[in-house]
This record gives structure tokens, C-alpha cells and sequence, in this order.
């Protein structure tokens, strides 16, 4: 019988997996590697049955091999990370994600993992920036959604808590975790919301006496010539409100989206230079505050454009 090569036998190891057969499918990786054992494949492979398997010594082992063997794969640094970071091996795990996550910026699940390691030595700002690029990258990766939820109830900001929670429930509906924080999440934002005051007195006597306005009628004809004093400064603030919408979109996506990328680098990155990180702060305080300014001229734009509409509507 014909001995059987490298290639036979990790197609044989990858069928076994396939079938949930973990430890045949590490004992045929091992034949392998007897064959070859300078190959990163089989020590990805190995690697990854020995992780299916929780033996995260020999996993570790064999995805450090792959780094080895072949530097530029991302995935084999990001997942020597991941089981870093099953190992509380967390000041190793960084450097090896941050290595993956330069090689390729586009793996969500580099970021996720560097999400958690951040959390677990109690850095939350730099957990949030990470799983932040993580669902930048993947919006449906639930679990960085979640994780996102819980930081921010933690900083009580619930809004933003409720945000992910829902996303990590819509993306995995039967989840019980993301339907309990969820539940939860929404319970602190009615318990936060201020009640109402009682009106008094005098402010229900005068709601009473105060004479009704005509309600508006849309169907209502409009006469160009007696309405003109009103159509004229109406189309001028609708083309104002649009002008200023367009603004507000063109700083979004020209300086907002690309301060955050590049503050969120500086962020994940500690041991930049306190300069790159302080002009990273001054670009996103600068496009935050056009941001905000946009905003209120919109606001102004369209509070006009009501208030012409209503008055034409009544006139």
C-alpha cells in the first residue's frame, strides 16, 4: 500500500473535523507533520484541532509555528491572540493581534479579541475603540454589539447601550443574553427619563381659555398671488434646509468618519507618541464641533421651513 502524503492526509484530518472527530483528526495532523514538519498548514491545522480540543498549551504551540513559518498570515497571529486570551496570557496577547490587525485591517476578529483583552485589564475606553472598528468592519458580528452594550451600561450611558444590545439581538433573535440586556438596558432608560411636572393652576385655566388655532389643512388650495409673500421666503429656506443637509452629510463623511478612524488607531495603539495622539484629539474635536455647528444651522433651516409651511397652510 502506497504511502500516503502531506496533501492526502490533511484532507483526510479536514474530513474528520468536519465530522466533529477532533483528536482523529490531531492524530492524523501529527502523521503529517512527520512527513513534513516545516509545513504551516499542518501547523495551522493541528493548531486548531488542539484549540477544539482545549488544549490551549499545544494550540498556542502550533499557531506560533505558523507565525514562524509564514510571518504575513494574519489569521494565524490573530488566533495565537484568541487563545492568549483563553490562556489570562492577556500582555501577550496584544502584541500578536496588533502584529495581525497590521497586516490586515480589514479582520474584524482581530479588533474583537483586542476588545477583550483591553476589558479585562480594565482599560473600557480602549475596549470600546476596538470593538467599536470591530463593528465597523462586520456590523453583524453580535458578539462585539454585546460587548458594546455592556461598557456602556457601565458608563451609564444607555442610549448607546440600547443601540447594541438591539443589534446583537436582531443579528442572533434566540439569544437569551442579548434579550436580557436588552430588557434591562431599556428599563434604566424609562427608570432615567424624568417624569413630567404636574401643571398648575393657572397654566390648566389658561390651556382652557387660550383660543384654538385652525387646524391645518394640506388639501388646501394655494393661491400663487395671495400667497406669494409666503411662497417666496418658503422656497428660499427649503433651499436653505437642503443646502445645509448636504453640509452636514459632506462633514460626516469627510471629516467626522475619518477622525474617528484615525483617533481609534492612536487609541489602540498606547504606545504612540502623546504628540500623534494629541493632534488625533485636536483633528476630532475640530471635525465634532463643525459637526455640531452644521447641525444647528440645519436645525434653524428647518425650524423656518416649518413655520412658513404652517402659516401658508392657515393663511
Amino acid at each position: 500500500m502506497p504511502r500516503e502524503n502531506v496533501e492526502t492526509l490533511c484532507q483526510k484530518a479536514q474530513m474528520a473535523l468536519a465530522q466533529g472527530e477532533y483528536e482523529a483528526a490531531r492524530q492524523i495532523y501529527l502523521q503529517a507533520l512527520g512527513l513534513k514538519s516545516d509545513s504551516p498548514d499542518v501547523h495551522y491545522g493541528l493548531a486548531t484541532v488542539c484549540f477544539l480540543l482545549n488544549d490551549l498549551t499545544s494550540a498556542s504551540f502550533h499557531f506560533k509555528e505558523v507565525t514562524r513559518l509564514d510571518p504575513l498570515r494574519a489569521a494565524a497571529h490573530i488566533n495565537l491572540g484568541a487563545v492568549y486570551n483563553r490562556m489570562d496570557m492577556l500582555d501577550e496577547a496584544i502584541p500578536v493581534l496588533r502584529r495581525g490587525i497590521q497586516i490586515d485591517h480589514g479582520r474584524a476578529e482581530g479588533y474583537y479579541n483586542l476588545g477583550i483583552v483591553y476589558r479585562r485589564k480594565g482599560q473600557p475606553e480602549l475596549a470600546i475603540q476596538a470593538y467599536r472598528e470591530a463593528v465597523r468592519i462586520n456590523p453583524k458580528m453580535a458578539d462585539a454589539h454585546y460587548n458594546l452594550g455592556n461598557l456602556y451600561m457601565e458608563k451609564e450611558n444607555y442610549q448607546l447601550a440600547l443601540v447594541h444590545y438591539r443589534e446583537a439581538a436582531d443579528q442572533r433573535p434566540n439569544w437569551e443574553k442579548a434579550q436580557h440586556g436588552l430588557k434591562q438596558c431599556e428599563a434604566m432608560v424609562r427608570r432615567s427619563q424624568p417624569a413630567a411636572p404636574a401643571p398648575s393652576p393657572a397654566a390648566v385655566t389658561a390651556a382652557v381659555e387660550a383660543p384654538k388655532e385652525a387646524p391645518l389643512d394640506p388639501e388646501r388650495v394655494v393661491d400663487p398671488e395671495r400667497h406669494a409673500p409666503l411662497l417666496n421666503p418658503l422656497h428660499k429656506s427649503t433651499v436653505d434646509a437642503d443646502a445645509q443637509g448636504r453640509e452636514l452629510l459632506k462633514i460626516m463623511e469627510q471629516e467626522i468618519e475619518p477622525a474617528i478612524k484615525e483617533l481609534s488607531t492612536c487609541l489602540l495603539y498606547p504606545d504612540s507618541s502623546s504628540n500623534e495622539v494629541g493632534r488625533c484629539l485636536e483633528k476630532f474635536d475640530a471635525a465634532i464641533s463643525a459637526m455640531k455647528n452644521a447641525q444647528a444651522q440645519l436645525k434653524q433651516a428647518m425650524e423656518r421651513v416649518q413655520k412658513l409651511g404652517d402659516q401658508l397652510l392657515r393663511g
